[in-house]
């Protein structure tokens, strides 16, 4: 039974000429205050104020249910994601190596590694940084290869993956810039 319902059976019986419903939060009593100051009860508001532990504990076994199905997939993304990132430092790192072997003539030196491209060794020649944000490590926290000269290329540069040893499948796979 609506709140209106029951004011309008209060007028229709002489309780209630003008009034103001009032709801107590604490009580589920609505009571109306006439014109002259009396209070008096309405009628008794639903007992029912929240939800059983029973409909909280289902809710809860659902959503860990959707997390244990969406999880695997999304820890997945985040491996491809790394291997992606290692392929686009790579070729960032390939192009501060050009930019160096444009200004000095050649390819830094295996001695003097990817470290040339952010610090002069001694060149005159040398123009840099030539890596706007320093010398990145890989995704997975490791320095990256560099050989010159390369086995694939005129120089190499490297990823050995996840595991950080050299070969491997999935996300333990080997990255390279000849790829």
């Amino acid at each position: 039974m609506s709140i209106f319902v029951i004011l309008q059976e209060a007028h229709n019986k002489g309780f209630l000429s003008v009034g103001v419903a009032a709801y107590f939060p604490y009580s589920s009593i609505i009571s109306v205050v006439s014109p002259m100051k009396k209070m008096f009860r309405v009628g008794v508001l639903s007992q029912q104020g929240g939800f059983s532990l029973i409909e909280l504990l289902i809710v809860m076994v659902i959503l860990g249910l959707l997390a244990s199905l969406v999880g695997p997939k999304m820890f997945g993304k985040l491996g491809m994601a790394k291997q992606k990132t290692a392929k686009t430092q790579i070729e960032m790192l390939m192009a501060g190596c050009d930019a160096f072997r444009l200004d000095t003539g050649k390819y830094p030196s295996s001695q003097e590694g990817l470290e040339a491209l952010v610090t002069n060794s001694g060149s005159d020649k040398w123009k840099g940084p030539y890596l706007s944000k320093g010398l990145p490590k890989d995704p997975w926290d490791n320095p990256y290869n560099y050989q010159n000269p390369g086995e694939h290329g005129e120089i190499d540069i490297s990823s050995y993956g996840a595991d950080g040893q050299q070969g491997g499948e999935g996300e333990d796979a080997d990255i390279g810039s000849w790829e």
